[in-house]
């Protein structure tokens, strides 16, 4: 298989490289494909390496080339960020001047990265469409990824959402329960960001309950939740969770703090660093600082099954309803459990949800739709719309000025807005 990381000078393009490196033994060649070639060419150079501290048989090339390096790929990885660290770092901040949390993908600022970010990817998945090899899969691991799965799939390509919260929490609770992780299969649900472990079968018997028991306090610093909810849901929810359960203690925290945009820029520029010095051949610690932890392992596993190495796994990815809740229409992005393979995933059954859980969904669910109209079509009307639709917005005070902070915030990247 021959497969295009678009986004590939990122720095933490070489923990999908590892991935590949360990566990992709189908990818005869890897593409990494980004516009900042001098980054590019360090990134390049370590994967490259990487590959060869593995034995691994395949190749891996780079190019600034977007239209040359997805001719004839087999599938396509699209974890590209719009604007970088500085885009993130102005949603993170910009949203707190009105007392609403500021955060990259939920939100002002997840609303911010969405108007961004939909029109390129859309070209993106145009070009690959039109030079890539007949069927190839588009996997979207760049945010907000409901809302970009969403505008893929409206537009009639051949996409799937993926996101690493599900792996994660898979691999933790298979540590507490000292079984290897592709034994637990999760009760995953939700929206992307917006999700819910309600089960963590083992062998078809449930060990989610024991768990809570067990480890509630440590779940709960994990995932920066009372344990009182914890405990109250008989469930545990993503942290992002914690940004809707904890809003005004997140605000109040990050007043006059750092950013984890400027946290991470701090560790990218170190990374650069590290990646230059020709004998280093493994992912270093540092990059696990950098986020998205099992996202080589998510990324590597659902690419065997869609291409029918492994059709037996289960993965967490974002797709069309078609019915799985029954309370929002067919057409809309949800995460959910999945088999995967040739046909493309076929979520797992999912039992009716409890009415706080389903009114949650359903409420950032009109958001998200509103958002994926006002990154298509632009005008401030249609970014204020969304906003107040949002449950962690919802004032027309907040909305109205948080639209002409947003705007001016992103104008650069805004066509319809210059």
């Amino acid at each position: 298989m021959k497969i295009a990381v678009i986004g590939g000078g990122s720095t933490y393009t070489p923990e999908l490289v590892d991935g590949f490196a360990r566990l992709g033994s189908m990818v005869d060649e890897l593409v990494l494909i980004d516009p900042a070639s001098s980054r590019l060419e360090i990134v390049g150079a370590f994967a490259a390496r990487i590959f060869d501290h593995y034995g691994h048989p395949g190749k891996i090339t780079w190019t600034s080339d977007l239209d040359a390096g997805v001719t004839d790929v087999d599938a396509a990885v699209i974890q590209l960020r719009v604007g970088g660290q500085d885009a993130r770092i102005s949603d993170e901040t910009f949203p707190l001047e009105c007392g609403c949390v500021g955060q990259e993908t939920t939100g002002a600022g997840g609303l911010g990265k969405a108007l961004r970010t939909v029109p390129v990817v859309l070209d993106v998945a145009e070009r690959i469409r039109k030079r890539a090899k007949p069927g190839a899969w588009i996997i979207d691991f760049t945010n907000p990824v409901g809302i970009v799965t969403r505008a893929l799939l409206d537009a009639g390509h051949k996409a799937v959402g993926l996101c690493n919260v599900a792996i994660g929490f898979q691999r933790r609770f298979a540590a507490y329960l000292g079984v290897d992780p592709s034994a637990v299969v999760l009760d995953h649900v939700g929206l992307n960001h917006l999700t819910w472990e309600r089960r963590a079968l083992v062998d078809g018997v449930d060990r989610l309950p024991g768990l809570i028991s067990s480890f509630g306090q440590d779940i709960s610093d994990m995932v920066d939740v009372p344990l009182s909810i914890v405990e109250m849901l008989g469930n545990v929810p993503s942290y992002y969770l914690s940004y809707f359960y904890n809003h005004d203690k997140h605000v109040r925290e990050s007043l006059g703090a750092p950013t984890r945009g400027q946290r991470v820029a701090e560790i990218e520029a170190t990374l650069l660093e590290m990646y230059r010095d020709v004998t280093l051949t493994e992912k270093p610690a540092l990059l696990g600082e950098r986020g998205g932890a099992y996202y080589s392992e998510a990324a590597v596993g659902l690419l065997a099954s869609l291409y029918g190495h492994d059709d037996s796994a289960v993965h967490s990815v974002n797709v069309r309803n078609n019915g799985v809740l029954p309370f929002l229409p067919d057409h809309a992005v949800i995460e959910v459990s999945a088999r995967a393979g040739l046909e493309g995933p076929a979520p797992l059954p999912v039992t009716p949800l409890a009415p706080d859980l389903a009114g949650l969904i359903t409420h950032v669910w009109g958001y998200e739709e509103l958002a994926v109209e006002a990154a298509i079509k632009g005008g401030r009307d249609r970014v204020y719309r969304a906003l107040l639709a949002h449950p962690l917005i919802g004032q027309h005070e907040y909305a109205d000025a948080l639209a002409d902070k947003l705007i001016a915030a992103g104008r650069d990247h805004l066509a319809w807005a210059r």
